[in-house]
């Protein structure tokens, strides 16, 4: 069993007040957004953007209105995480899901062969137990080092891109989509450019609009 590591965020994400996070992904906002995911009934044809508070911060519905989107992100998640909860998620036997997790697991120092272990998992549940379901590995997005609100997550841009290469082979070998979305953001010093952050970490509005330009000829 992984160690428990403890991390303080000295800010809020997404509206919810800083709190300890541990390695073993359980804290009241993860447990929230959990039960109401389980709670809600099971339709047809979804789309599931599946992450942590990049993907979680979005009103994806209201930006792929009519598209029966569904946002599975919850801010603060890890890729121990997301395994955990894939039950969820695969008995909605959803049309495609959209995968973006990685950059907390690179926060807290994780190993890249854990990173990738998880994905691993991740991608055999749905191919296991929603076969039909299209899978779509999105690239980390980039970060900002200029920025000092997210400190643990900043000075590892080699790590990002490493995992990044990591998960375009781990795509190949499931057969599964991979899309690069991390240079789409970057700025002539190559960090997340300013224009689609304020936190260096997290997306601004037109951030979130250059996303689902993106993402709109798969969704």
């Amino acid at each position: 069993m992984l160690k428990l590591i403890t991390i303080y965020f000295s800010t809020l994400f997404c509206g919810v007040f800083a709190q300890e996070v541990k390695q073993n992904f359980h804290n009241y906002f993860y447990d929230q957004r959990r039960s109401f995911f389980e709670s809600m009934p099971t339709g047809k044809n979804e789309v599931i953007l599946l992450g942590d508070s990049i993907t979680n911060c979005a009103n994806w519905d209201e930006i792929f209105s009519g598209q029966n989107v569904r946002n599975r992100g919850i801010s603060g998640d890890i890729t121990l995480g997301v395994l955990d909860r894939m039950d969820e998620i695969v008995k909605r036997q959803p049309k495609k899901i959209f995968i973006l997790i990685g950059i907390n697991d690179i926060a807290l120092n994780l190993d890249k062969e854990i990173i990738l272990s998880n994905y691993q998992k991740i991608i055999s549940k749905i191919k296991r137990d929603s076969p039909k379901t299209l899978i779509y590995i999105q690239s980390i997005l980039p970060t900002n080092d200029e920025f000092s609100t997210f400190k643990n997550h900043q000075g590892k841009m080699n790590v990002v891109k490493e995992v990044n290469l990591d998960l375009d082979n781990l795509a190949k070998q499931n057969k599964v989509f991979f899309l690069n979305i991390f240079p789409e953001f970057l700025d002539d010093q190559g960090k997340l450019s300013k224009e689609y952050t304020n936190d260096g970490l997290h997306l601004l509005g037109n951030g979130y609009l250059r996303w689902a330009s993106i993402l709109k000829k798969y969704i």
